[in-house]
């Protein structure tokens, strides 16, 4: 799914194995969720790579109290490519702020019970191109990223991205353009139904340095607006290790 030009908004929190909302404050207690400002800034491109994948092979990637939120009897992970310009906190002029290319290995969750249900993702891993991202993520502002190497042609009509991390452990090479509609094989029935499936996941939580705590970043965009994207080749150093995701249990049919 591809989705391009809005403005956004990200409100950062610190969890320590619990979140902002009720649900997983319920199930970790009531200690106090420390707030930082809200940033803002444009999201130039923002693209969303996704897998389906058995649910009993995710689940033993997912921390307490993570579960699999499921389409049709799937897990839903995938790898999300934004693009972000204009970044800075809320009130400061567009002219301080940064621009970065940014990837979120991520898997859509859910957590709590009945009316305290809650979704969204959660992330094992980010990545930035940005070395302010990478120093000061996890130090200044929640959300630890690990600095990498990107290369993006990128000219609407076909979007071609390589990513290198530094410490070797993420390789993504991936081409494609966009599409007039989902692949046959897709989980989903619909675009419509793809989109309301993302947009739901606009609450994340990464993994941190301390299996204890989860950083917590909620995105929200003005103009949610989205559209399929053909993949026309994909590469995932993560998707695509054996040890994770033993050999059928994982299929690249949702863009």
């Amino acid at each position: 799914m591809l989705h391009r030009r809005d403005m956004l908004r990200l409100q950062y929190g610190v969890a320590v194995a619990h979140s902002s909302d009720e649900a997983l404050r319920s199930l970790f207690g009531e200690e106090a969720l420390m707030q930082l400002p809200i940033i803002q800034g444009v999201i130039a491109r923002r693209l969303l790579v996704n897998y389906r994948v058995a649910p009993e092979v995710i689940a033993r990637l997912l921390p307490a109290p993570f579960r699999p939120k499921l389409v049709d009897g799937m897990a839903i992970a995938g790898i999300c490519l934004i693009r972000l310009e204009e970044i800075r906190p809320r009130h400061l002029p567009a002219i301080v702020g940064i621009s970065s290319e940014n990837a979120a290995h991520r898997i859509a969750v859910e957590w709590g019970e009945d009316a305290a249900a809650q979704e969204g993702v959660y992330i094992p891993r980010r990545d930035s191109n940005s070395r302010a991202n990478a120093f000061l993520g996890g130090r200044l502002f929640p959300g630890e990223q690990h600095h990498a190497r990107f290369t993006a042609h990128d000219d609407e009509e076909r979007l071609a991205l390589d990513i290198a991390s530094d410490d070797g452990v993420v390789r993504v090479s991936l081409a494609g353009h966009p599409a007039d509609a989902l692949p046959d094989t897709s989980v989903f029935p619909t675009v419509v139904a793809a989109s309301r499936f993302f947009e739901l996941g606009a609450l994340g939580y990464s993994a941190t340095r301390d299996p204890g705590r989860f950083d917590g970043m909620e995105l929200r965009s003005e103009g949610w607006q989205v559209a399929p994207f053909a993949i026309e080749r994909v590469a995932s150093s993560f998707f695509d290790d054996p040890a994770r995701f033993p050999q059928g249990r994982r299929r690249s049919t949702v863009r």
